[in-house]
Parts: C-alpha cells; structure tokens; sequence
C-alpha cells in the first residue's frame, strides 16, 4: 500500500498492510532546533513515516464586503488568514519589556473594541489575559465577527500535488488570533477554562449562548467544505478531556454542539477526527456516540492522561478509527531504542489488532532524538497484519 492508502484504509477501520505509522503537527520550533530547519515533508521522508500535510486556507464573503486581513503576519500555529469586515477587523501591538514575547490584539467593531493578551516564548503560545472579559463581551462576537469559508481549491491544489505520499488533513475553523476546533475548547480559549466552568454552573444560559455563537461560525465553514479533498479534519480539544471537566458537562456543553458538527462535516462528505488530548476514558462511549470517524489522542497516564489503550480498544474500537496511544515524552528522549520499540508493540499488541488504528504520539512534541524517532518508525514498519 501507499502511505495514502494505508492511513486511509485505517480511517475505515479497515485492516491495512502494515500498522500505519505517522505523528501529530510536527512543530517548526522543533523543525529549527533538532531538524536543521528543513520542512515537515523532510522529516516524513527521513524516518519514513506515513506523511500527513496541513492545510487550513479561508475564503472571505467577497459579496458581503469581507476581505483577507491586511494587517496580519504570516498566520501562526491552528492559524489561517483571517477574514475582515468594515464591522470585524483586528489591530496588534507588540508590548516591550516583556520576559517573552507579549502581543496585545484588539478587535475592532462600531460598537466597541474587545482585547486580549497573548504571550510566545518560541515553543508555543498561550492567553496572558482572555478576550472575554464581562458576559457582554459574547454581543459583539455575535453580531459582527466574520465567520469564514474554506477555500476548496487551494485544499484541492495542496491534495493533487501531494498525491499518494499520505493524507491532507485540517480542522474546523478557530476563532480569530488563538482558538481551537471544538465549541466547548474554543470558547475556553476566549474566557479561560476556569471562569468558563464556573460560568457553567452560575449562568449557564450565557455559556450557552457563547457556544451556539462559535458554533454558527464553524457551521457556515463547515458547510463550504463541499467538494474539498481533505482526507480528515480535526474537531475538539483538551478543555473537553476528563481531566477538565466532568462526564455530565461533557453531556451538557460539549456534545450537543460538537455532534451537531460532526454530522453537518458528514453532509459535506468529511471525516472528523476528534481530539481529546487528557483524560478519555470516563468519556469514551460518550466521544463515540457523536459519531467521529476517529478519535485521538489516548493519551497515556505517564504523559498526564489516563489511556488504558487495551480497555479503550475493547470498548470503542469497533466504532471508530483509533489514533495515538504512543508516549512521546518517555520513548523519544531519554531511552533506548530497544525501550522505543518496545513501547511501539505494546501499542500495537493492545489497539492493532483487527486494524482501525493509527500509530502515532499523543500529540505533538517539543523534543525528541532522531535515533529514537527512526526506531519509533522502523518497527511500526515492521508491525504486519
């Protein structure tokens, strides 16, 4: 098989030739640091990996008066080009004296202007101070942010060139500046995860209100994927793990919204992948009763998750493509390649079976050493069905 053919015969939960073998983003801070800067397509190819390309490109409504952004950078990580209107556009400054690098953005309406703070210091970046500050901040995201389309032909173009190499994979789209695919992640992105739960058990009628805001935003994205070659595209988050929040405000603020997605992505012809990285277990029947094609990470309990990946095999594998279950932390640095490959049967001898799963870090990584990324890939390869 092709790596194409291979990790979409996974997807289908379906047995392939071999276990499929590929990894999360691979961050460019670690492009630059341990690959000499070359590009994610490079490292695919040097440790013979079954290779996945991003691509998240956006349309503006032209007929609505919407345009690309001016004013931004080259889009940054889960990023796109942002869309703009004579109602929504952002403004940014860098603030001096910070540690890091400290970004002020500020999104401008005719009815007021909202802020947030983000901080980078190189590996990643994170909310300093949320863009939603007082419950009437959620207004004027209702009334004027632009809610972007999918630009199928540049996803179109980026398939045909990259043919059989592997996959082309994307996410529902983000809010503005720094957000993530799911409803219930992103508006914890906008509010922060603790006023957001708090929120959720003191009005819960505004948290609501946000969630079926960010969802009318992905819904219209969702809905111009028609046509566009993506092999899977991302939907969730970590702020819906077990770790964060309970079984029953899974039930309440997640699933009702991100199933709904789930199922207008399945009208546009997509697969979704939904991604828990944390605690899945008390939530695996509930992730797979939204009917996602797959599910990742199954993070494991050394790396702060709590995936008994047999157990999770047993109980969802039938129903939905499996991806992840590798410790990254412990088998990429610091081992041998023996315990590497060790690690790798294990997770092959307690999700392989039967196919539908995918071999991959739970998540991405910071750092790793090359001998150990080739052991990782080698005997993947070697896993045969």
């Amino acid at each position: 098989m092709t790596s194409r053919e291979r990790l979409l015969t996974a997807l289908a939960g379906k047995v392939p030739d071999r276990l499929p073998v590929t990894t999360h983003h691979v961050l460019t801070c670690f492009l630059q640091e341990h690959f000499g800067g070359r590009s994610s397509r490079e490292f695919f190819d040097c440790f013979g990996l079954d290779a996945i390309t991003w691509t998240v490109p956006h349309l503006p409504h032209t007929d609505k008066g919407e345009y690309p952004d001016p004013l931004q950078a080259e889009p940054g990580f889960l990023e796109s080009r942002r869309v703009a209107s004579p109602s929504w556009h952002v403004e940014f400054e860098d603030l001096p004296g910070r540690d890091r690098k400290t970004t002020r953005y500020r999104f401008v309406t005719p009815k007021g202007t909202l802020s947030m703070v983000t901080e980078d210091d190189g590996r990643s970046t994170w909310v300093a101070e949320p863009l939603i500050k007082q419950k009437s901040d959620i207004d004027l995201i209702g009334e004027f942010s632009t809610a972007p389309r999918c630009d199928v032909e540049a996803v179109n173009r980026e398939a045909a060139a990259f043919g059989d190499r592997g996959i082309v994979r994307g996410h529902i789209c983000a809010f503005d500046v720094f957000g993530q695919p799911g409803c219930w992640q992103d508006a914890c992105c906008l509010a922060g995860t603790e006023k957001l739960i708090l929120a959720a058990h003191d009005d819960r009628e505004w948290v609501h209100e946000l969630l079926r805001i960010l969802q009318r935003r992905k819904i219209v994205f969702i809905r111009s994927l028609k046509g566009a070659r993506y092999d899977v595209l991302e939907l969730g988050g970590g702020d819906a793990s077990s770790t964060v929040i309970s079984p029953r405000m899974f039930d309440q603020f997640v699933a009702p919204y991100d199933s709904e997605l789930i199922a207008e992505a399945h009208l546009a012809g997509q697969r979704i992948v939904y991604h828990t990285c944390g605690g899945m277990m008390a939530m695996l029947e509930r992730i797979a009763a939204m009917r996602p094609d797959a599910m990742e990470t199954f993070t494991p309990p050394a790396m702060g998750g709590d995936t008994v990946l047999a157990e999770a095999k047993r109980r969802v594998g039938t129903k939905v493509c499996m991806i992840g279950g590798f410790d990254q932390f412990h088998f990429f640095v610091g081992c041998s390649p023996d315990e590497t490959r060790a690690a790798v049967r294990r997770c092959f001898a307690e999700a392989g079976a039967n196919g539908g799963y995918i071999l991959s870090p739970s998540d991405h990584f910071f750092d790793a050493e090359p001998e150990l990324i080739a052991a990782f890939a080698d005997e993947a390869r070697k896993c045969v069905y």
